[in-house]
């Protein structure tokens, strides 16, 4: 999963900075192609979870009831606000065609739900891993959740700004 986060970030942030279609091209394809990442890892991480759940640990637990939801966000939050807007930034980029990107492309590159998801849901990916070593109570667990997708979410507004 980290493998995809880096690859994602420096991705998006290449096309965020992208001047032309020659500069954006690459990265876009990039992104593109790591996409199946996600899905894999959460599985992965939800099923040594769960594992580790069945084995030494009880499903009641806040920690675990609170890293459930967290996982469930980020696996909802992928492919119903992001894989939309990567889909309509891909088309944006096609039409924009050969030379400098235009209004559209640079609107797409900068959309802020995609940058809430690209920054937010590591955030939560991050806490539900803190979740997992200091076993917190249930305020701590929804705090370490919710701190992790505030900063994403702060990171996110502050990278989509027009620019």
């Amino acid at each position: 999963m980290l493998a995809g986060i880096a690859a994602f970030g420096v991705s998006y942030l290449r096309l965020r900075n992208a001047e032309s279609l020659a500069d954006a091209a690459p990265w876009a394809s990039l992104a593109a192609r790591t996409g199946w990442l996600f899905p894999v890892a959460i599985a992965g991480l939800l099923a040594s979870g769960a594992y580790l759940t069945a084995d030494r640990w009880a499903w009641s637990s806040a920690w675990i009831v609170v890293s459930a939801g967290g996982l469930a966000l980020v696996a909802l939050q992928g492919p119903i606000v992001a894989g939309p807007r990567s889909v309509a930034l891909a088309q944006a980029l096609e039409q924009n065609g050969p030379g400098p990107l235009g209004a559209a492309a640079r609107r797409a590159a900068r959309d802020r739900a995609l940058w809430l998801v690209l920054l937010a849901n590591p955030g939560v990916v991050l806490a539900v891993g803190w979740n997992m070593v200091a076993k917190p109570g249930a305020a701590g667990a929804i705090a370490a959740v919710a701190a992790g997708y505030a900063i994403g979410a702060c990171a996110a507004w502050a990278l989509s700004r027009p620019g």
